[in-house]
């Protein structure tokens, strides 16, 4: 079992290096089946933050958003030349449902979409997972498209 999350780890770092950040163009379709489903499930501020990047920038590939909820956006403060580094920082680079995610032991650390900062998995059951101080509080909230996305019940925090 160790053996496979190693290997597992391994693999997920190498991907978040090889993969750029954000570029232009992503597929439009799968950026628009993700912010509608974003909106049906009331994370109407995180899907706004990812239209800010329309045209300027776009996710280029299959990625995982950790979505806080509307309070906790509003309660915070993202420069807008900012915002493409908090949605990276809020995504695993690659596509993961939540029975992918509970596969994952307690104390398993997984790249976030900035490949300097490392998301801990503490996972005691569906209802108790959390990602660094983030529990998840809806899972599979995106299911239209390759891009995958949960919310969290709050911004997820790094140590320095």
């Amino acid at each position: 079992m160790a053996l496979h999350c190693l290997f597992m780890i391994l693999f997920l770092l190498g991907f978040a290096e090889s993969q750029p950040s954000f570029t232009h163009p992503f597929n439009h379709t799968d950026i628009q089946a993700v912010i509608g489903d974003m909106r049906a499930k009331s994370y109407y501020g995180f899907a706004i933050l990812l239209q800010m990047l329309n045209g300027t920038s776009q996710p280029n590939r299959e990625l995982t958003f950790l979505m806080p909820d509307d309070r906790e956006l509003s309660a915070s403060s993202i420069p807008v030349d900012e915002i493409e580094e908090f949605l990276l920082t809020h995504a695993i680079p690659m596509p993961l449902y939540f029975n992918d995610l509970s596969h994952f032991p307690t104390g398993t650390l997984v790249p976030s979409g900035i490949g300097s900062r490392m998301i801990r998995i503490h996972n005691r059951g569906r209802g108790d997972f959390f990602v660094n101080n983030a529990q998840i509080v809806s899972a599979n909230v995106c299911l239209s498209s390759v891009i995958k996305c949960h919310g969290i019940d709050a911004i997820i925090e790094y140590d320095n």
